[in-house]
């Protein structure tokens, strides 16, 4: 399994063909290393671990996510507004006062 750890986070609500939900992940750089963003397989479930949401991909990786950290920032704002350009209203991004321990993940 891996581990991801991010900066910050957003989920996504995939409403294509085969709807899901995506956790999208940015990373802030340094001088060296730019910024840079992941996106999951699509959740499959997710955890209270403290100050942190663990959330599940179907791909077996796992995304600690900082509860203080749900925001778009540069280095993952731009993937958002990329989706948005590719798939108009098939995508959405969910609130951040979602309750993510009372989600039904499978669509």
């Amino acid at each position: 399994m891996t581990d991801y750890n991010p900066d910050n986070w957003v989920v996504i609500k995939m409403k294509c063909d085969d709807p899901h939900y995506r956790v999208l992940a940015g990373w802030s750089g340094g001088y060296l290393d730019g910024d840079s963003w992941r996106m999951n397989s699509g959740i499959t479930r997710v955890e209270d671990a403290g100050d942190r949401f663990n959330f599940y991909g179907s791909t077996g990786s796992c995304y600690s996510c900082g509860k203080e950290s749900y925001t778009l920032r540069n280095n993952n704002a731009h993937i958002w507004t990329q989706l948005q350009e590719l798939y108009g209203d098939k995508v959405e991004m969910m609130p951040e006062e979602t309750d993510w321990l009372g989600m039904d993940w499978i669509i």
